[in-house]
């Protein structure tokens, strides 16, 4: 019988999204929404600790300490930073993850200096038309050929200076958001606030439930993904599941839906754990979900970065349908209500393999199987077999 999941509740999914994306989170400049969250917890009862440098590694207690399991999101977003102050007092911007200039082009963002915060406008470096004419349409799209113009009297790089400008300075881009009846969500920074707002919407739902957990779960929230090292020191307990919370293109030649969860089956980093990617769609099928597979090309998430940091554990991906990544990105209720929904059920499933709590030693007993032997063997019958193979060794 399929266990009933507690339904989540999308007014407070949608409150603390609205909530985040009012707080500026560049990789690098995260300790405020890093608070935020860490409050949301305790409101929740869900204890917690923290690394040095923010990362957030809470735990809901099961009637198993071991294996375990661990769900991530991230809550640093794509930015820029200052990368040289020039000489007419506007300056030179180098992103903050991987992103293309063309979307930060036109934004309206906040400069934070060590002293304060000063408001701008990122331009192309020909941006009057009356100015220079059809040349505006001729300007190469890099990060080379903007620049942020601010608010405040800076003519020159003496005028900057006054001001405490230097490079480095974080710079946050405006997330713009806007939530219409019809259920669609766009703003920037939805990755992965998003994620994290429908991780939240999932642990007050299981909070609420009282239901008991099968074995403990670790909400974790890095603070370095989108700088490649996310989750990399983020895991101190025998986990032996992971599943990244992240975004899913809504693209051509993509399978993700703004209407649906994506399950990700291969990034940038391989394929992931055949097992785990397996029971979260028998999760999302026995609770009627909607739900895609996905592969995404030039994509790495949290559960890549706790692999190359030498974890031995299980990966997956959940992720929600969105349009425009990394630009003015959109997304529908739907998907993060789903993605919400089956975070609730996996959180409250049985392990894949409760056998993951000790390595398998000298016997093939506890391993696990893909597909059984025979019918693996039987795949494909053009392959011949050893006998045959040995006996035309032998006429030669």
């Amino acid at each position: 019988m399929t266990r009933k999941i507690p339904e989540p509740d999308l007014a407070y999914l949608q409150k603390v999204l609205l909530e985040m994306l009012a707080i500026p989170s560049p990789t690098g400049f995260t300790d405020t929404i890093v608070r935020y969250v860490a409050e949301r917890l305790e409101e929740l009862g869900v204890p917690f600790e923290m690394t040095r440098r923010g990362t957030i590694r809470a735990t809901l207690k099961g009637r198993k300490n071991s294996p375990d399991r661990a769900v991530s999101a991230h809550l640093d977003t794509i930015g820029a930073a200052v990368r040289a102050v020039k000489d007419n007092g506007r300056l030179a911007l180098a992103p903050v993850g991987c992103w293309s200039s063309r979307f930060a082009e036109g934004s309206r963002v906040s400069l934070f200096t060590d002293n304060g915060v000063i408001r701008g406008s990122v331009l192309p470096l020909m941006a009057s038309g009356h100015a220079f004419n059809t040349a505006v349409d001729e300007m190469p799209i890099s990060w080379d050929h903007i620049e942020l113009r601010l608010d405040a009297y800076c003519a020159t790089r003496a005028d900057c200076e006054s001001l405490g400008i230097s490079v480095g300075d974080f710079v946050a881009f405006d997330p713009l958001p806007e939530f219409t009846e019809s259920g669609h969500i766009s703003a920037r920074h939805l990755d992965d606030k998003a994620g994290v707002a429908a991780l939240l919407a999932a642990l007050k739902a299981v909070v609420d439930s009282a239901e008991e957990l099968m074995i403990d779960c670790h909400p974790l929230f890095t603070i370095t993904e989108e700088t490649g090292s996310g989750a990399a020191a983020a895991l101190p307990w025998d986990v032996s599941e992971f599943v990244g919370i992240d975004i899913a293109p809504v693209a051509p030649g993509q399978f993700s839906s703004e209407h649906a969860v994506s399950i990700a089956m291969q990034d940038s980093g391989g394929p992931y754990d055949y097992h785990l990617s397996r029971h979260l769609l028998r999760l999302a099928s026995d609770n009627e979900l909607p739900a895609r597979r996905d592969l995404f090309r030039y994509y790495f998430s949290d559960a890549h970065s706790a692999v190359t940091a030498g974890h031995d554990i299980r990966t997956a991906l959940l992720a929600f349908g969105c349009d425009a990544t990394h630009g003015y990105e959109r997304t529908h209720i739907d998907s993060l209500a789903a993605l919400s929904r089956l975070l609730g059920a996996y959180i409250l499933s049985p392990p894949v393999f409760a056998s993951d709590a000790q390595p398998a030693k000298g016997s093939l007993d506890r391993f696990s199987h893909q597909l059984e032997h025979d019918t693996q063997m039987e795949s494909d019958t053009r392959v011949p077999s050893v006998d045959s193979l040995v006996g035309q060794r032998s006429e030669n």
